[in-house]
């Protein structure tokens, strides 16, 4: 045991060692804030493409389902459906993001499926589905479709072609 003298002074020099070093300095703080503020700096704009990525994402699963459903409502009626509503699906014709619509339809022998941008950050798609001759004895029908992106963000409106083959007006095509 030490003796009570010691255990006094060694007691009284631990409290002036905590009490100095309590807290952080001015220094030491402005140096994380810089690096925080850098690290924001680096992540938000890529963060922000993520968003849009997401959102466009929506218009690209939508779309799919749209033709798909175009091809199945087809081959079960023999003409296209000519609103969104009649495929039956569960897709609103306005989101927050999109608008979407149809032309042609019915009897007609393609139908254009479009999702029109809302927003300026979002590229706007279309797709169209069409029949055409398969086996030539037989005279079946097969439904062929495109689904195409536009080349730049903007709410422009799309003037989709006919053709179910290949994407015009600088469209990119989502087939993999």
């Amino acid at each position: 045991m030490l003796k009570p003298e010691l255990q006094a002074k060694f007691l009284q020099n631990l409290n002036r060692k905590k009490k100095g070093d309590e807290g952080f300095t001015l220094i030491e703080l402005l140096v994380v804030v810089i690096i925080i503020g850098v690290l924001a700096a680096i992540a938000l704009p890529s963060l922000l493409g993520q968003v849009s990525k997401a959102k466009q994402a929506e218009a690209k699963q939508n779309l799919g389902t749209l033709n798909r459903s175009q091809q199945a409502f087809f081959l079960e009626y023999q003409n296209f459906a000519s609103t969104v509503s009649q495929l039956q699906v569960g897709i609103k014709s306005q989101t927050d993001n999109y608008t979407y619509e149809m032309t042609g339809g019915g009897t007609a022998a393609t139908v254009q499926n479009k999702a029109q941008a809302g927003k300026q950050a979002l590229k706007s798609y279309y797709g169209v589905v069409g029949t055409a001759v398969g086996d030539v004895a037989t005279s079946e029908a097969l439904t062929l479709a495109i689904a195409c992106e536009a080349p730049a963000p903007g709410t422009s409106a799309i003037q989709p072609s006919t053709s179910f083959t290949n994407c015009e007006n600088d469209y990119k095509s989502l087939a993999r």
